[in-house]
């Protein structure tokens, strides 16, 4: 599901909250912000002003602009991690929509992997969660971002080597798949778009 937006009125209306509440609501903001508009094109004002809080407080919950870059990327692998790990606990694949060839799996894909598979294909309908994804890749020429994000994305694959046992060929292929999951979905590709069956049998498309 789709990450609500925050806004000063809806905050205005409600209790005070602790500064970890804060912390992680303003997470939330940056999450929806810098998924909008990248790591370059987004502001801290903006996402003070999404959080309902004043910019010089998001300085004081984060001390910079990348300090709450890496913390919104960072929430991002949480929930990925959260849902594989959800999945891997009841592996009965979701058979998922019908006639949808980009939700298919290669037959005979360990159960767990599948399942996990199923529900990265579902949670991809958050496009927060999703544009997040890229922005990261993409700011990963900055050497601090690069580093937190390549050590994020190792300790995804070792969590779900170590969910699923597989080795290490099924594994870089379910990463292969979830990597096409992803750009597929960002750019809402279709079957009729790609025409995946002709191409995979090598004819023209």
């Amino acid at each position: 599901m789709a990450t609500p937006h925050l806004t000063t009125a809806s905050r205005s209306r409600g209790p005070r909250i602790s500064a970890e509440e804060r912390r992680a609501e303003v997470i939330e903001a940056a999450v929806i912000a810098f998924a909008s508009s990248g790591y370059a094109g987004t502001s801290t004002e903006t996402i003070a002003h999404l959080a309902g809080v004043s910019q010089p407080y998001v300085f004081r919950l984060f001390g910079s602009k990348q300090d709450l870059f890496l913390a919104a990327v960072g929430r991002a692998f949480e929930r990925v991690t959260i849902t594989f790990e959800a999945a891997a606990r009841t592996p009965a694949p979701d058979p998922g929509p019908p006639g949808t060839r980009l939700h298919d799996l290669p037959t005979g894909m360990h159960p767990i992997l599948a399942a996990m598979a199923y529900a990265y294909g579902r949670l991809l309908a958050d496009r927060s969660l999703l544009r997040l994804q890229l922005h990261a890749y993409a700011a990963s020429n900055d050497p601090i971002v690069g580093a937190f994000v390549r050590e994020r994305y190792a300790t995804l694959v070792r969590r779900v080597s170590q969910l699923s046992g597989v080795p290490a060929a099924e594994l870089r292929t379910f990463f292969a798949e979830g990597m096409l999951l992803t750009v597929a979905a960002a750019l809402d590709l279709t079957d009729s778009d790609v025409a995946w069956t002709r191409m995979c049998d090598g004819g023209s498309a």
